[in-house]
């Protein structure tokens, strides 16, 4: 039995992306730049702020008028006001708001700091918010790459998050197409017979956490390539990821 390898391969040459822009015939053009051959089952991890720049999910702060609430506590903690307006503006619930720390939960069911609102890699002066659908964004790629290349593929929509019991940030999944995001062992044994009960390994975070060691902060590089996992192929979608309410001890 041949040992089991992952392969993680980033796709350089991406252009600066504009709204409206098709991300899909980008990334095709990179990887074939990049003389990259793409394989069967091949996925393709994209960073969100490529997809929120190609959606136009970009706001400039000269735009907003911070509320009472958003100035008064941007002034407590240094920080602008019109960045915790927006922030304010994706929150569905304000999660926490405490030492310069602002945790929300965003209208798409994630629970991040600053609702997802990112000013790093973007134009000086603007913001971008996370996409509006993230499974649908990630489905849309999927379909346009399978377009150009005639293979099955899956495609990832990652994002860098905060964790509340470890320090450090890792990239998770926002939205997911082609694959399982999660992967259940429960009902299957241990190798030594025992029975498995609680295992669900959240896969696309995985796959998410892996990309970003060749993405990057600063190398210009938003598109992994992975190769090399068996997964097994299903819609998605990444919002089965998200832990219902009525089973999150800590809401």
């Amino acid at each position: 039995m041949s040992p089991p390898e992952l392969h993680v391969i980033g796709v350089p040459g991406l252009p600066e992306v504009r709204a409206g822009d098709c991300l899909g015939d980008l990334i095709a053009e990179a990887i074939r730049r990049a003389a990259i051959q793409i394989q069967t089952k091949d996925i393709i991890v994209v960073s969100q702020k490529i997809v929120s720049k190609a959606e136009g999910r970009m706001v400039r702060l000269d735009s907003i008028r911070p509320s009472p609430l958003a100035s008064d506590w941007a002034k407590a903690h240094g920080k602008d006001p019109r960045l915790v307006e927006v922030v304010l503006s994706q929150a569905r619930r304000v999660v926490r708001m405490d030492r310069g720390v602002l945790i929300v939960e965003t209208y798409q069911g994630f629970v991040c700091a600053n609702g997802g609102v990112d000013v790093s890699n973007t134009q000086p002066g603007t913001v971008t918010l996370l996409p509006t659908d993230p499974d649908a964004s990630a489905e849309e790629i999927r379909r346009s790459l399978e377009q150009v290349f005639p293979l099955k593929l899956a495609v990832i929509v990652s994002d860098t998050f905060g964790r509340p019991w470890r320090e450090g940030l890792v990239n998770v999944a926002l939205g997911v197409a082609g694959l399982n995001p999660l992967r259940d062992y429960r009902g299957g044994t241990d190798s030594w017979g025992q029975p498995l009960t609680a295992t669900v390994i959240a896969l696309a975070d995985e796959l998410a956490a892996a990309a970003e060691l060749v993405m990057g902060k600063t190398r210009g590089i938003p598109v992994t390539l992975i190769r090399g996992v068996d997964y097994s192929e299903t819609k998605g979608p990444g919002r089965q990821m998200i832990r219902p309410a009525e089973r999150d001890l800590f809401r």
